[in-house]
């Protein structure tokens, strides 16, 4: 799964959000428990608030968020960690297989937020859920001082743009240096 860093400013206070997309988390052999790579682990354990998207067009991307939630809370047993649940696809209503009805009620039990978008057709409603999210972590980490909530000492992933822009700028530094001293 890709690393997305971005900045803004909520509530005159500047957030940087950092969204781990984590593909490839799959019911095992129909049962409610979920098969999902390390890597999503790790970013489990080191996330402030979780956005859970489904497709509206697909039942089996929804039924697998109850077991990725109870697994979630394996790691953070006690933790209140804000949750948006996310209903994609909201402008192919045809091919519908999860009802909104549906979508509230994971999220009231889930504890979280629910929204339907459409990011296909309105990409500002994906950005208001997100937006609305980082305000509740804004709500939720004001008594944090700027520490992780939960005092653990795990290294963020370095998102894989940042990593990819210092390892051109160490190149191009290179050949420079190269380029000077042949002069």
């Amino acid at each position: 799964g890709a690393l997305y860093s971005r900045k803004f400013t909520i509530d005159g206070e500047q957030i940087s959000l950092q969204v781990q997309d984590t593909p490839f988390v799959s019911l095992e052999d129909d049962t409610d428990s979920i098969c999902c790579q390390e890597q999503i682990n790790r970013s489990i354990y080191w996330a402030d608030g979780f956005v859970f998207v489904y497709s509206i067009t697909d039942y089996e991307s929804f039924r697998v968020l109850r077991p990725l939630h109870q697994h979630i809370r394996r790691i953070h047993p006690n933790a209140n960690i804000p949750l948006l649940l996310m209903a994609n696809k909201g402008d192919l209503l045809r091919a519908r297989q999860v009802s909104s009805k549906e979508g509230l009620q994971l999220a009231a039990e889930l504890g979280g937020t629910y929204c339907e978008v459409s990011a296909r057709e309105n990409c500002d409603g994906v950005h208001e859920a997100f937006q609305q999210l980082c305000q509740e972590l804004s709500r939720s980490c004001g008594s944090c001082n700027g520490e992780k909530r939960r005092g653990l000492h795990l290294v963020r992933p370095k998102s894989p743009n940042m990593q990819d822009l210092k390892r051109r700028l160490k190149q191009a530094l290179t050949s420079k240096g190269k380029s000077a001293t042949m002069l």
